[in-house]
């Protein structure tokens, strides 16, 4: 007979992710599992548990093992279609955020959406906002309408390739965006999570600068006077987005740090 305690005790992971995905598979809050570590495990659970242990084992992220990763103080749910949500993406909400304060009723556009995460954390802070959210992938979108379905996010869902899934003529006071901007030869993309993640939503296949530079040159044309624009990037690219927000008219330009430090967004007005 195997106990919740005895799978409590595998050693082959750390402590808490051993915790979580028990908690996952038993479908029991931690405070259940405390009060009932010594009752034997059922059959299924256990199952369920010593599967996504190896899974784990064998690399993938704990938040597509769990389905979900929190963000901004909301549950998104996450598949392996979608980047997974991180803090350091925050600074670009809570800009965002900051950027519309005060004005009921503005349009906001999220470029290149996956989960959902930034659109609707903007649309639930800001309710009178109107806010669309693209993406190139159907898959990407679907969890996205999941997400604003169940935290209950106002927003328009629209399928194409950056500016190219909007209709002509639309105008926006803010447009945000956390495009692939990894260059293609860092190490990092055969490391950790990133294994796992859409690589195509973290690299363009180059320097990383591509979409940045062609967000940049194509959002004057969707903003209204006044409007802002706003990136997240790597964190050595800061003044190279500073300089292609300048060269496509952007004044104001600036370049915001996350909690390391590291210049994390630019961004501009028109």
């Amino acid at each position: 007979m195997t106990r919740i305690i005895d799978l409590l005790h595998d050693s082959r992971l750390p402590r808490l992710e051993v915790r979580m995905l028990l908690e996952h598979a038993l479908n029991k809050p931690r405070a259940w599992l405390l009060a009932h570590d010594t009752d034997p495990a059922p059959a299924m659970a256990a199952e369920l548990y010593r599967a996504l242990a190896e899974r784990r084992l064998a690399g993938e992220p704990m938040a597509y093992l769990l389905g979900e990763r929190e963000f901004m103080g909301h549950t998104f749910r996450v598949t392996p279609d979608v980047l997974i949500p991180r803090p350091d993406t925050e600074l670009l909400v809570e800009t965002a955020i900051e950027a519309i304060s005060g004005k009921p009723g503005a349009t906001v556009l999220d470029l290149g959406t996956g989960s959902g995460a930034i659109a609707i954390s903007v649309a639930l802070a800001r309710p009178q906002a109107v806010v669309t959210a693209t993406d190139c992938s159907a898959a990407a979108l679907a969890v996205a309408l999941d997400n604003a379905s169940r935290l209950g996010a106002r927003l328009r869902l629209l399928h194409g390739d950056w500016f190219g899934a909007l209709p002509m003529g639309e105008r926006f006071d803010l447009i945000v965006s956390n495009p692939p901007y990894i260059h293609s030869a860092d190490q990092h993309l055969g490391q950790g999570d990133l294994r796992h993640e859409p690589r195509g939503a973290l690299t363009d296949g180059a320097d990383g600068l591509g979409a940045l530079a062609r967000i940049a040159a194509e959002a004057p044309a969707w903003l209204k006077p006044g409007g802002a624009l706003w990136m997240e990037h790597g964190w050595d690219q800061a003044e190279a987005v500073r300089e292609r927000l300048r060269a496509a008219g952007f004044g104001q330009v600036a370049s915001r740090r996350d909690l390391a430090g590291i210049e994390r967004i630019s961004g501009g007005y028109l």
